[in-house]
């Protein structure tokens, strides 16, 4: 249990880099909730030893909607003291964890919770989840996943204030030799369900078996090659979303492929 006045959490190892979150960053954009948000505040939680990824949202996420606020918070004091220095308008920092800590009792219309679970056991992530939804305002958008350190393969969950609806993997198409790469970079409550009789597990062998029957248009470039492959799992009965604007073919040729989470949720 937090005490009193005490950020709720534990200190991240705050690997950062830039462009790291550019993936994610994109799915942030497009969700709707930013563009209707009446106070388009969005948090960037746990965003580590730099300001830099609270930095790109806040310009990514600015053209879509001029008015959006960014909000970086860390538990590390440290952290916050140097982040307030390379801080730019429309984003600001303060020290906080799980308990979303904001001026005036502001409700964030997004929550960003990038690589911050990894550290924690399997067992913690509900409450976290639901400790930081909480905290959203109505129809707000908590997003938590992880990703390697380039950036370049990554995978996240999508929720609200009733729980995870959605599940990403989104991966640089550009030398992929398996999708099922991702299986490192799943989100805390996935990557240890990656076993026979999972649905993750399915999802993954099933991915890498259409990769792999569409080799042959790897000579019109990986972007032909995942685009059938996504359709292959949507056609062979994997609810794959395929509308827009979270899912068919504009996203699919970003890397992505999105599913509702009770495709890939653990089983009990």
């Amino acid at each position: 249990m937090a005490r009193a006045n005490r950020p709720e959490g534990r200190i991240t190892r705050g690997t950062t880099g830039v462009n790291r979150l550019r993936r994610v960053d994109r799915w942030i954009a497009a969700l709707p909730i930013l563009r209707q948000a009446q106070d388009p505040l969005v948090v960037d939680l746990g965003y580590g030893a730099s300001a830099t990824t609270s930095n790109e949202l806040h310009e990514r996420l600015a053209r879509v909607r001029t008015d959006v606020e960014v909000l970086g918070i860390e538990i590390d004091p440290e952290r916050v003291r140097l982040a307030s220095l390379a801080a730019r308008p429309g984003v600001s920092f303060r020290l906080g964890g799980f308990e979303v800590p904001t001026d005036a009792g502001r409700r964030p219309a997004i929550i960003r919770a990038f690589n911050v679970l990894r550290q924690y056991d399997e067992a913690e992530v509900a409450d976290a989840w639901a400790r930081m939804a909480a905290r959203l305002a109505p129809g707000g958008q908590l997003v938590e996943g992880t990703c390697s350190e380039l950036g370049r393969v990554a995978s996240w969950v999508t929720l609200d204030a009733s729980g995870p609806h959605t599940f990403t993997i989104s991966l640089r198409l550009a030398g992929l030799e398996a999708p099922s790469i991702v299986a490192e970079r799943l989100p805390k409550a996935l990557i240890h369900r990656n076993v026979p009789g999972e649905r993750i597990h399915e999802l993954l062998l099933a991915l890498d078996r259409a990769w792999a029957t569409h080799a042959p248009l790897s000579v019109y470039g990986p972007v032909q090659r995942w685009q059938a492959t996504v359709a292959t799992l949507r056609d062979t009965g994997h609810p794959v979303l395929d509308r827009a604007p979270l899912g068919g073919r504009a996203r699919w040729r970003l890397g992505e492929l999105s599913l509702p989470w009770a495709a890939v949720a653990p089983r009990p």
